[in-house]
């Protein structure tokens, strides 16, 4: 479909039949992303609300799909770059993101922190280190005034105000350690995201939220049974990239249920959906 083509579409949004209307809308949809630098000129030469709006919807829609395709293909290539997972979440606030931008952002806090670092440290005096410039020159803390706040979840944003939730604020540190050679991952702790380090000889964790203090299993057994639940495996144990992007993402949902904004819940978990295996029938 050329470009007249499209504009004449456009121009029968408003159209007072309603099925008319509709047809139009699923037309335009069914164009996919390409036609978003179409929609987004016809927005600024349109002086007409109602179009402008439902222009404004489309490009959402077409913008949601593009990111729901994109985890898609991240799932099922491996899920192997965290960092690509938390910056196609973070289109979801921010669709003109640059993955560029964050990779250079992560590679100079990297640097930062290299220079500094020693690889003939032990474990603990390495992460002590770490903790020194992330939560003392760098200025990274727990954004405890806004907990709730869906930007917490938005790896651009932290990186940004240097304030996130306690799972955006693991993966940015993850992302320096893994680079720094250290073998660290995430666990999904109820009600809290930490982070483990483990290598053969060594494992212990290390809370984010709470400045980067380092503790025990016995710790995590005395939170479990604070917590009155079962102890299960994944409380110990490190997690998938997988996992943490499904628990950003419900963190989100908890955001926006803070906020009473249903039609954000609906296609968070829709997104979310997206990226859980399909339940065998029957």
């Amino acid at each position: 479909m050329n470009q007249k083509e499209i504009k004449a579409l456009i121009s029968l949004l408003d159209d007072e039949d309603h099925e008319v209307s509709q047809h139009v809308e699923g037309k335009i949809l069914s164009l996919g992303g390409t036609v978003i630098p179409f929609l987004e000129t016809e927005w600024e030469d349109s002086f007409n609300p109602i179009v402008q709006r439902k222009i404004e919807e489309l490009i959402h829609e077409l913008q949601l799909s593009i990111m729901i395709e994109r985890l898609q293909a991240w799932k099922n290539g491996g899920g192997l770059d965290l960092l690509e997972g938390m910056w196609i979440i973070a289109t979801y606030h921010y669709p003109d993101l640059s993955m560029e931008k964050l990779k250079t952002t992560i590679e100079q806090l990297y640097y930062d922190i290299w220079i500094q670092f020693q690889e003939e440290m032990n474990a603990v005096d390495q992460v002590k280190r770490i903790n020194s410039i992330f939560f003392g020159v760098m200025n990274f803390a727990a954004n405890t005034k806004n907990f709730h706040s869906p930007t917490n979840s938005m790896i651009n944003s932290v990186l940004e105000s240097r304030r996130g939730n306690p799972i955006t604020l693991c993966v940015i540190y993850l992302l320096i350690a893994r680079k720094l050679g250290m073998p660290v991952y995430g666990v999904n702790l109820p009600n809290l995201f930490v982070l483990t380090y483990k290598s053969d000889k060594t494992q212990f964790y290390i809370n984010v939220f709470n400045r980067g203090i380092i503790f025990s299993k016995t710790d995590i057994d005395h939170y479990i049974a604070q917590l009155n639940i079962k102890s299960k495996d994944i409380f110990y144990q490190p997690c998938t990239n997988l996992e943490i992007v499904q628990r950003v993402l419900r963190n989100l949902i908890l955001s926006y249920e803070k906020t009473s904004e249903q039609d954000k819940i609906r296609e968070i978990e829709k997104i979310l959906k997206s990226t859980l295996d399909e339940l065998p029938e029957g």
